[in-house]
């Protein structure tokens, strides 16, 4: 899969290498507590998918240019801040198998830190008057803690509709790939027509990569180092769960919302509730979804002329519902 990855990034290699200096000198402060965390961030990024969408649909279109790296760097400060403030909320001490910044720095530096990071992503765009990228950011950082409110809202009285499920993820994980994708575009001048198509693209994208990572509650744990049932654990309604429950027979979905609700953390019940998805075509039924996304985005992909970058990009949407992690 690391090799893929490699693939993709191909066409832009040059890009993310500069990328990763202009994002760093993003993210410095005269603050050096701030620095030392901000370095941390740094040495323990992830794969940069985010990023490399930017760059990606930036050249789809045009070149790639000081305004693409802004919008890039805007990104990953938001999905950054993001992270941080989830490990908090999360009370987790683990993040890509390093300690997160609340185990290190304990939750008051952690929310700060995330605070500070959304902060230089507002900043970097009115420095420099993209206020067409500031208008993108700003709608993502709402959505996105809308979607999370909305999930945490729902998982109290467990009522989440599949309609209400594809909100969810549009606004948690789907939205800030649309960003990626609209700001790639709106960085080379695209017009409202090209950047509404780019985000489509991106929030296609961003809900097929959402459904395969709720897939993986019901795969084997060594892969990701997720354990097998965690969302149920958390009274996570995913797709799978969702689909399985609206097709069950009354004494079947009242046994089984009963596990989620009372016994979510009796191990021998929610690996019944999981072999019962299984066997009731849940899983079956959201990898249909989740394909129908992603031809939905190769579609849109399929509009624009032959080109490396074009072919990156289906690599990308294949790489996406095909991951292992």
């Amino acid at each position: 899969m690391a090799n893929i990855v490699e693939e993709i990034k191909q066409p832009i290699n040059e890009e993310m290498k500069l990328f990763e200096q202009k994002f760093y000198e993003s993210m410095q402060s005269r603050v050096a507590l701030l620095d030392k965390v901000t370095r941390f961030i740094v040495t323990t990024k992830g794969k940069q998918m985010r990023p490399m969408f930017v760059f990606l649909c930036a050249k789809l279109i045009g070149d790639v240019n000081e305004k693409t790296y802004r919008g890039a760097s805007m990104i990953e400060l938001i999905h950054t801040a993001t992270l941080v403030h989830d490990d908090v909320v999360d009370e987790s001490f683990k993040r890509r198998n390093f300690f997160s910044i609340n185990a290190l720095w304990k939750n008051k530096i952690a929310v700060l830190v995330g605070d500070f990071l959304l902060s230089k992503a507002v900043l970097l765009s009115t420095d420099h008057k993209d206020y067409d990228l500031l208008s993108v950011i700003s709608r993502t950082i709402r959505e996105m803690s809308e979607g999370e409110l909305l999930q945490l809202e729902k998982a109290r009285k467990l009522d989440i509709t599949e309609d209400v499920y594809y909100e969810i993820i549009r606004q948690k994980t789907a939205t800030l790939i649309a960003a990626c994708c609209e700001i790639g575009a709106l960085s080379n001048g695209a017009d409202e027509n090209l950047a509404k198509k780019m985000m489509d693209f991106g929030t296609f994208t961003g809900m097929a990569f959402q459904i395969k990572d709720d897939l993986f509650d019901y795969l084997s744990s060594n892969v990701i180092g997720k354990p097998v049932g965690i969302d149920i654990k958390e009274q996570k309604m995913t797709l799978p769960l969702i689909h399985t429950l609206k097709i069950a027979s009354e004494a079947d979905r009242k046994y089984y919302f009963n596990t989620i609700k009372r016994y979510n953390n009796d191990q021998k019940r929610v690996k019944e509730l999981i072999a019962f998805v299984k066997s009731s075509g849940g899983l079956d039924y959201a990898i249909t979804v989740m394909k129908d996304f992603q031809k939905k985005a190769k579609n849109i992909l399929d509009e624009f002329p032959d080109s490396q970058v074009k072919e990156s990009l289906h690599k990308m949407l294949d790489y996406v519902i095909e991951r292992k992690f």
